[in-house]
């Protein structure tokens, strides 16, 4: 594969969205875009998403063998850097690159999103993105005990930034772990997420981001070699996702749709 044609790295099209490639550089990569619908899904991919990737990766990096993959790399030592927040990012993606020569990150390494910058399905595009973050959960992500005085609150702080009545009795599943509720955002836009942890299958996550797309009765689908269902009401989107089996999955979801329009 030539140089002109050589899909670019998750650090180069970061550098390209930060506007800090050389002329020559910029010209292959807008190329690619016209070229390759898998660069453009990723290009778009790293510039709407405002998921904590970073937060997700903590673990992994931490567990990676820093000195000996700056030294295999030749990376120049952070405190030599001048530090920024492009800098940071760009840190971050070389750290993670440098996890994934270990081995540190296997399978569930970023992969691009189906699609063009200028045809998306908007309802689907969301529940990609959220199925990249989750696909990185394992039991140990979830294992930390609930405290109970501070359910209430993150589901009052959900409630506030998305217009809901949730509770404790609303949001739970039968048979499963109740393990936290956070804010996140997408596309500048807050997306709840609620995190339980089923002993049998691992991670199970309902996510919420309001909506004006209508009445949509459930769906299902695989994403990340996971089983999404997902529907919407007047004002909001849902998606419930986890590696339990299908049946089941609808059996949560309905479950979950039963207590929301109480």
């Amino acid at each position: 594969m030539s140089d002109e044609t050589q899909l670019p790295s998750d650090e180069l099209l970061t550098a390209f969205i930060d506007g800090e490639l050389p002329a020559a550089d910029v010209a292959r990569i807008e190329a690619l875009l016209r070229a390759d619908k898998g660069v453009a899904a990723r290009l778009e991919f790293l510039s709407r998403s405002n998921l904590p990737f970073k937060e997700a990766f903590e673990p992994m990096l931490a567990a990676a063998p820093r000195a000996e993959l700056e030294d295999m790399l030749g990376v120049v030592p952070v405190a030599a850097k001048p530090t920024s927040a492009r800098a940071s990012r760009r840190g971050f993606l070389g750290a993670l690159a440098a996890c994934l020569v270990a081995g540190v990150v296997a399978d569930r390494a970023f992969i691009g999103l189906n699609g063009t910058l200028a045809t998306k399905d908007e309802s689907g595009e969301w529940r990609a993105v959220v199925a990249e973050y989750i696909a990185l959960y394992t039991p140990d992500t979830l294992a930390d005990p609930v405290v109970s005085g501070e359910v209430h609150a993150q589901l009052a702080r959900v409630d506030e930034k998305l217009g809901l009545s949730l509770s404790p009795e609303v949001v739970s599943l039968p048979g499963i772990d109740f393990k936290r509720a956070q804010l996140l955002q997408y596309d500048d836009k807050p997306l709840a997420q609620i995190a339980y942890l089923d002993p049998q299958t691992g991670p199970i996550a309902l996510c919420i981001v309001r909506s004006d797309a209508g009445v949509k009765e459930p769906d299902i689908e695989g994403r990340k070699g996971m089983n999404v269902v997902y529907w919407s009401n007047g004002t909001h989107a849902f998606m419930l996702i986890g590696h339990a089996p299908v049946d089941q999955m609808r059996d949560l979801a309905s479950h979950v749709r039963t207590k929301l329009s109480v």
